[in-house]
């Protein structure tokens, strides 16, 4: 059997259980604030694995492991310890413990200030990334104001009408969303490009962007999922975020990237899809950290809003998780649901799609869950998957789980320990001032 890989707990048992109170000498000049959405632990730690070379005795180490400085909090100011993405991203936004549901506003549903206004008040750039629609409850957190999060179009004018100081409020906007910000009603799209925005709809043309301010808008809600589109689509998003950055931040920056679509493949309880999400969120990272290594005067800090799903890694009483199976599939369980039901060849189909060798039970559930529904075939396919990995889901929801905080760069040493997701806030909305 391999060795175990050495774990952290040494590192963060040398500080002590609570957020240190230190300061900087010189705070840095950029931020960079990346949130895997849904990402608790069992994530990470699956991630290690799946990407484990078995060819090797050690486990190796992912660069979540590299930066790995606390834990954190993430109950909400509601009724309950589970948060939702909108309560959890006010608190990581604004330092503000709100109600689920609701988008940088607090229990009276009054505004609450958040970093990226601050940053830009301070006249410096700003940017949110998502692979979700970006008006979805993480990155409106961080530049509207809503009593709910599902007012979608609301939110999305707010990033015309929130303007910080007579200026729209985010210099540059990566994500999907199309179907909010070109609408019957009201075309923001025109309202960006009058303002002096560059936009595009196509990953295909980012070099068309050249300058900021500008805007993508990459799909009609979100974008697909990475499993299914084989696009690594938030390596993209960063990579050309940053070369934007690097040339126009004379004041510093501030950008939030949010690995959106994990948290997606948690509700479906789809670790396949979860995996390419966590990797495509991990190869942001690593440009992210790169950036920090050319430019010291950088901070990045990571961590989730919550954890999706009750991720459990080993199910049914037996001492194993297969990530074959899960390296197995080519699509998501979604997909693969779909071209199942579309088909009378289902065997034909699972071949197309896995690698998988379904047993002549596992093909008769198939059989008998399509003649029943779509959403019963959704959820043969996820058991078929499940069962063979030994993965083990305990709702399709939220769960009240701490996460983890990641920390690189100038101040850094600000993040170790546990804290609560409003001290991240707040220390950075601290160095932002």
């Amino acid at each position: 059997m391999k060795k175990t890989l050495i774990s952290m707990t040494f590192a963060l048992l040398s500080h002590c259980a609570f957020a240190q109170t230190e300061t900087i000498s010189t705070p840095p000049k950029n931020i960079i604030f990346m949130i895997g959405d849904g990402m608790g632990p069992a994530y990470t730690t699956a991630f290690r694995y799946f990407n484990d070379n078995l060819q090797t005795k050690e486990i190796e180490s992912t660069v979540f492991d590299t930066i790995l400085t606390g834990m954190s909090r993430t109950y909400p100011d509601d009724d309950t310890y589970v948060t939702d993405s909108a309560a959890g991203a006010t608190a990581l936004s604004s330092g503000h413990k709100t109600y689920n549901g609701a988008i940088a506003v607090d229990n009276d549903k009054s505004p609450t200030k958040t970093m990226l206004e601050i940053a830009k008040e301070k006249n410096m750039i700003t940017a949110l990334i998502a692979t979700s629609q970006i008006n979805h409850a993480t990155p409106a957190s961080f530049a509207s104001h809503n009593e709910y999060r599902r007012n979608y179009n609301e939110i999305a004018d707010d990033y015309i009408d929130n303007k910080i100081n007579g200026k729209l409020p985010v210099d540059l906007l990566f994500g999907g969303g199309t179907d909010y910000f070109k609408r019957s009603d009201r075309n923001l799209i025109n309202e960006f490009i009058k303002s002096g925005y560059q936009y595009t709809e196509s990953l295909k043309d980012l070099d068309l962007i050249t300058q900021l301010p500008a805007i993508g808008l990459f799909a009609k809600i979100g974008l697909p999922y990475v499993i299914d589109s084989k696009t690594k689509h938030l390596e993209k998003m960063t990579t050309k975020a940053f070369s934007l950055l690097e040339n126009n931040s004379r004041n510093g920056f501030f950008i939030m990237i949010e690995g959106s679509q994990i948290d997606w493949c948690g509700h479906n309880n789809d670790i396949s899809c979860a995996m390419a999400e966590m990797n495509d969120f991990a190869n942001s990272i690593s440009i992210a950290k790169k950036y920090v290594d050319k430019h010291p005067d950088t901070l990045l800090v990571v961590t989730a809003d919550h954890s999706t799903g009750g991720l459990t890694l080993g199910a049914n009483g037996l001492y194993k998780w297969e990530t074959q199976i899960i390296k197995d599939l080519n699509v998501s369980a979604k997909q693969l649901s779909d071209n199942l039901f579309e088909s009378s060849n289902l065997e034909s189909i699972w071949k197309n799609h896995s690698k998988i060798k379904l047993t002549v039970e596992n093909l008769k559930a198939l059989n008998i869950a399509k003649a029943k529904n779509k959403e019963a075939l959704f959820l043969a396919v996820k058991k078929i998957i499940n069962d063979l990995s030994y993965t083990g889901w305990t709702t399709d929801g939220h769960t009240a789980v701490d996460v983890q905080i990641f920390a690189y760069g100038q101040g850094s040493k600000l993040f170790h320990g546990s804290m609560n997701n409003t001290d991240i806030a707040k220390q950075l909305i601290n160095i932002i001032q």
